[in-house]
Formats: C-alpha cells, sequence, structure tokens
C-alpha cells in the first residue's frame, strides 16, 4: 500500500494488498476486543461460583462503567478521526496536540463518574434495580472500582490515538497484557489463592483498578519513549485554538452519540432489572456470549475507521469509497461468522450454567438459552450498523448523523415500546427482550441509504491549526 507506483484501483494486486493491511489492522484490535471479553467472562465464571446475586449486581453495577466508557469512547473516536486523517497527512505535530487535549479531556469527563462510585453507590444501584440484596453487592463493587474509571479513561485514550498511527501490534500487547494480568487477580482475590484473601465481588473490584492502575503506567511510559508520536506534557496543558474548536466540533456529537447509545442500553438493564433477578442473571451471561460474537465486528469497523480516515487525510476519496465498500462486505462475513459462534458455543455455555453457576433457577436457564438464539442474528444488524456509523461515517469527521439516528432509534422507538411492553402490557419477559433486540434492524434501512448518499468522504485537515 506504500509502494511508490500504486497499482491501479480495483485489480487483483490492489485488492490483494488492501485486504492485507486491513487484516494487518484488524487482527489486533480484534485481538484486543476478544481478551477484553474474556476478562468478562472470568467475571462471569468465576462469581458464578460465589453466588448468583453477584454475578447479577456485578452486571448491573457495571452500567456505571459502560455509560462512562460509552461517553470516553466518543471522545476516542473524535480523537481517532482526527489523528489518522492528520497522520494520513503527514503532521505528527498535531497528531501529538490532539492526544494531549483529548486525554486532559477525558480526565475531567471520568473524574465525577469516580467521584460518583466511591461516594454514592448504593443510590447509583437503586437506579438499576430495586432488590435489596443485589443493592448490597453492588454497593461494595462500586466503591473499590470507582478509581479505575479515571485510570481507564487515560489508557482507553492513548491506545486509540497510537492505533490511529498504526501502532497496532504495540497497543495490541499493552492491552492483552493488562488483560491477562486482570484475570490472574480476579481469580486471586476471589478464590483467596496464595497470600491473597478471598474477597469475592469486591476481588473483582480491586483487580480492575489494580491492572488498570498498572496499564496506565505502561501506556505513560511508552509515550514518552515512542519515536513516531509522543505524550508531550505542554499539549496536554496547552489551549490548541482552532484545533480544540475542530476537536469539540466532533468530539460532541461523538460523544452525544455514544452516551445516547449507552444510556439506552442501560435503560435496558433497568427494565430487565425491574422483572426479575432471572432475566439479569441470563442476560449477564448472553451479554458475555454475544462479545465473544462481535469481536470481530467492532474490530473490523476499527480497521475501517483507521484506514479510511488515512485514506481521506491524503485526499485519496476515490480509494476511500471503493475501500468503504470492502470493509462493508467485511462487516456481512465477520457477523455470520459470529453468529456461528454463538450457536456453536450454545450447548457449552448451557451445560455451564446447568453445573457451574450456583443456585441458578430453571427459569434463568430457559431464558438464557432463548436469548443466545436471539443474539445470533442480532449481532448482523449490530456489525453492519457499527461499521457504518462507527467506522465509515465517522472516518471522514460525519459525527452528528449517528447522534440523530440513535436518538431516534432508541429512544423513539426502542425504549418507550420496551417500557410500555414491560409495565404497561406487562408481555411475558422474554418478548420484552426480543422487542428490545429490534432496535438495531430499526435504523439499518436508513444508515444504508445514508451511506449511498457518500456525504461522509470528506477530508478535514486544515494547513495550520
Amino acid at each position: 500500500m506504500n509502494d511508490n507506483v500504486s497499482p491501479a484501483l480495483g485489480s487483483r494486486q490492489e485488492k490483494r494488498a488492501f485486504y492485507k493491511n486491513a487484516l494487518w489492522i484488524l487482527l489486533p484490535i480484534a485481538l484486543q476486543n476478544l481478551m477484553d471479553t474474556a476478562v468478562n467472562s472470568a467475571d462471569v465464571i468465576m462469581l458464578s461460583y460465589v453466588s448468583q446475586d453477584a454475578l447479577s449486581a456485578s452486571s448491573l453495577a457495571g452500567q456505571v462503567y459502560f455509560i462512562m466508557s460509552n461517553l470516553i469512547y466518543g471522545l476516542s473516536s473524535a480523537s481517532a478521526i482526527m489523528a489518522a486523517q492528520y497522520w494520513g497527512k503527514g503532521d505528527r505535530s498535531t497528531v501529538e496536540r490532539v492526544l494531549g487535549l483529548a486525554l486532559r479531556i477525558a480526565l475531567m469527563v471520568s473524574l465525577p463518574f469516580a467521584l460518583a462510585a466511591a461516594v454514592a453507590p448504593a443510590g447509583i444501584m437503586r437506579i438499576f434495580t430495586d432488590d435489596l440484596a443485589l443493592i448490597a453487592e453492588g454497593e461494595k463493587y462500586l466503591r473499590v472500582v470507582s478509581a479505575s474509571y479515571v485510570l481507564g479513561a487515560f489508557s482507553t485514550i492513548y491506545l486509540s490515538v497510537m492505533r490511529s498511527v498504526e501502532r497496532v501490534m504495540v497497543t495490541a500487547v499493552i492491552h492483552c497484557s493488562a488483560v491477562v494480568m486482570n484475570v490472574v487477580l480476579n481469580a486471586c482475590f476471589i478464590f483467596g489463592i496464595g497470600p491473597f484473601p478471598q474477597l469475592g465481588i469486591i476481588g473483582v473490584a480491586l483487580a480492575t483498578t489494580i491492572t488498570r492502575a498498572v496499564e496506565a503506567i505502561v501506556c505513560i511510559m511508552d509515550g514518552l519513549m515512542c519515536k513516531r508520536v509522543r505524550l508531550r506534557i505542554k499539549y496536554l496543558l496547552s489551549k490548541g485554538g482552532q484545533l480544540v474548536r475542530d476537536f469539540l466540533r466532533m468530539a460532541i456529537p461523538a460523544a452525544g452519540n455514544d452516551i445516547v447509545w449507552g444510556l439506552a442500553f442501560s435503560v435496558y438493564s433497568v427494565i430487565l432489572g425491574h422483572l426479575s433477578s432471572d432475566i439479569v442473571a441470563a442476560n449477564s451471561v448472553a451479554t458475555v456470549v454475544r462479545n465473544l460474537g462481535t469481536v470481530m465486528c467492532f474490530g473490523t469497523a476499527s480497521a475501517a475507521g483507521i484506514v479510511l480516515g488515512k485514506t481521506l487525510g491524503e485526499n485519496k476519496l476515490a480509494e476511500a469509497k471503493a475501500y468503504a465498500k470492502r470493509f462493508i462486505g467485511l462487516a456481512i462475513w465477520t457477523a455470520v461468522i459470529g453468529g456461528v459462534v454463538i450457536l456453536l458455543l450454545r450447548p457449552l455455555v448451557m451445560l455451564f450454567m446447568d453445573i457451574s453457576v450456583k443456585d441458578a433457577t430453571q427459569t434463568a436457564k430457559d431464558y438464557l438459552g432463548l436469548m443466545l438464539y436471539i443474539n445470533a442474528y442480532y449481532i448482523m444488524g449490530i456489525s453492519l450498523n457499527t461499521m457504518l456509523i462507527c467506522g465509515i461515517f465517522r472516518s471522514g469527521g460525519d459525527v452528528r448523523y449517528g447522534l440523530i439516528c440513535d436518538t431516534f432509534a432508541m429512544w423513539a422507538y426502542a425504549v418507550p415500546i420496551g417500557l410500555i411492553c414491560a409495565f404497561v402490557f406487562k408481555l411475558p419477559e422474554m418478548w420484552v427482550y426480543f422487542i428490545l433486540c429490534l432496535d438495531e434492524f430499526v435504523k439499518l434501512p436508513v444508515n444504508i441509504w445514508y451511506y449511498r448518499k457518500g456525504t461522509w468522504l470528506k477530508n478535514i485537515t486544515r494547513d495550520e491549526v
């Protein structure tokens, strides 16, 4: 792809080079997604040996970080868009300024979440459930995990920008090493292995906090030594001028989009949490399995953002349009593979639920079986919409569309319909879950129409910022 004489667009040689480059970026990112899912899976497996209440409480308490992480993901998306385009343009200084600016804003955003989790954990848990046992367990978890929110925000932004300048292998090594450390510490603190105390659900929170502290330290060391793009303290404190305005113009809608999406999913959890602990427990396991099925989907969308952003920064609009079409094809195939993975894992997951989860009811097991079938096709909508909104549209700086689309699809359809079906019509619990899972397919036709308009094809870099 970087040869002096590039092969003709659409030729066999060019396509081979494109897919080779895409896979070189995609696979390390997918590995990171897989490792993230692995640690969540490990949490579920280990907590299942503690109790169903511990499993359900950790799932509900995790919604706080889920909401914050979606806000941080919006900021990281804006920083990744700008970093990729300026990297394609060859402007390393501006990439470093984007990194410093994004880190400063991320730390400011994550601090209130950390303080809320530390000071008022019980109040937060009451938002998600009225079960006193789940509130008590979640309260313990939130107090200990609160410090990790700021640390996690720092690492997320840093690794996102590093991926945008094509340091995908380095970021994969840093993040995957942290995940392995987290799993090991989880086991030690949950079960009291060796000199470690047996802490149960508190152990999960403590392991997370320690791991994110170590990961943040490694990111700082890497940023100070990196020759390609460095972490410069002066850019953490500088005003930024036009660059700040450009960043906020993308970051605010992107963060708004992700927070709208994340809050809607949290409301889904609120709806399920007020139905029964059975459906909460089943959903906590089903979500982990679905995440396993979507690791390649999200990795492909992230790779699309990097490749397309760099291509647009080079002002190669025709190439970017052709690449986007290819990435949509990859999104379809990764969704098909993910659905097959879920169906293949279903017997093993059901066996796990049957023999490993303490005090799991038959109702929870039945719910889980149905949820896995639903998620096997649900990820097709997730994959295509993520590719279009987060991969393709955002690569050209088009972030407002996603905010508008998700606001209508989730808050004008999924959330009100879910609430009405659950608490007005009082439909069976699995029918409520099924209706909530239609949200991705409601917005998919509109997203395809918008993609075909081609208004996302933009070079957003400036000569002076």
